[in-house]
């Protein structure tokens, strides 16, 4: 690479997703270190010059079985703050998942809008620009950064892999919450568009309590319709179950599933309900929570292409 082309690192955990854009650039990932002490803190730093280089960073900011969220945002932090203490002219940091999204609002007294906090993290440590794929709340998130931000989002993708699987089938899109029907439906028009033909949508009315999910109210016809519950995430998989079920008893011939990042905190749940034919997932966040079993019902959607092309055709970083 010659001096004007950005240096390309991927922390401990996201080398493979670094990896995979690259080669997609035709670039190679630079070397770095990162140390763990006997106590627990932890430093790491670019293995080559970035005096005067424009970089970028991958890492993707879920909790694994080995380093916490908030441990992956510490390195991040820190990995980003060394590189402008060596030089680097500007630095971007590219989060497929992005921690802390659903924390963009006050929900109780003296609540903490921690997507907001993060933000400042960001920018306090150097950070000139932010990438992440399909977060939570896009207006909280374009907010709560005062430097460029880009919220990447995956509704081609899914529709490009599931308009293979529908054949003729009558297909309905279901946003399994109010907040997700403008993404939905941004999918419905995407996947009709791609089918050549009507796709209907319908939404749950879900209530939510302290306690947990209260109530729920399917406002659309699913009847004799090959189903597509559209989300952003899946967490413990229980709106998504809900809104499949109420879709069942409505008469839906067909159950999908498509969220961008898959969390599975209750591992194989969502799989040992049985209502879902498939489920996709973006290449976000590794399906180490779930049991071999479920694999073969779980579709991995690459977006590798989807930020090499933003980061090839931004190499300048004006806009």
């Amino acid at each position: 690479m010659n001096d004007t082309t950005p240096l390309l690192f991927a922390l401990r955990g996201s080398q493979a997703y670094g990896n995979a854009v690259a080669q997609r650039l035709g670039w190679t990932l630079s070397a770095h270190e990162e140390r763990d002490y006997e106590d627990g803190e932890h430093k790491c730093w670019p293995g080559e010059s970035v005096d005067g280089r424009s970089v970028i960073v991958f890492h993707s900011l879920y909790g694994d079985a080995h380093h916490s969220a908030h441990d992956k945002l510490c390195r991040l932090l820190f990995f980003c703050g060394a590189l402008k203490d060596a030089g680097a002219s500007q630095v971007t940091a590219v989060t497929p998942y992005l921690c802390y999204g659903r924390k963009d609002r006050k929900v109780e007294f003296q609540d903490a809008t921690i997507t907001r906090h993060v933000a400042c993290l960001m920018e306090s440590c150097g950070v000139d620009r932010v990438v992440a794929l399909d977060v939570h709340n896009p207006s909280a998130f374009d907010n709560a950064y005062r430097i460029p931000s880009w919220n990447l989002q995956c509704t081609e993708l899914f529709a490009q892999h599931l308009a293979p699987l529908l054949g003729e089938q009558t297909v309905t899109v279901v946003s399994p919450d109010i907040g997700g029907i403008k993404r939905a439906e941004q999918f419905r028009q995407v996947l009709a568009d791609l089918l050549g033909r009507p796709v209907s949508m319908a939404m749950m009315e879900k209530h939510r309590q302290q306690a947990g999910l209260t109530g729920e109210h399917l406002v659309g016809d699913v009847a004799g319709s090959t189903v597509i519950v559209f989300d952003d995430l899946i967490s413990t998989g229980q709106t998504l179950l809900r809104a499949a079920q109420a879709c069942r008893q409505a008469g839906a011939s067909r159950m999908l599933a498509a969220a961008t990042h898959g969390l599975f905190t209750t591992g194989g749940e969502l799989f040992d309900s049985g209502v879902f034919e498939r489920v996709l997932v973006a290449d976000s966040i590794a399906p180490f929570r779930l049991p071999v079993r479920c694999l073969q019902q779980l579709d991995i959607v690459d977006t590798s292409a989807l930020v090499a092309e933003l980061l090839a055709n931004r190499r300048g970083w004006g806009a």
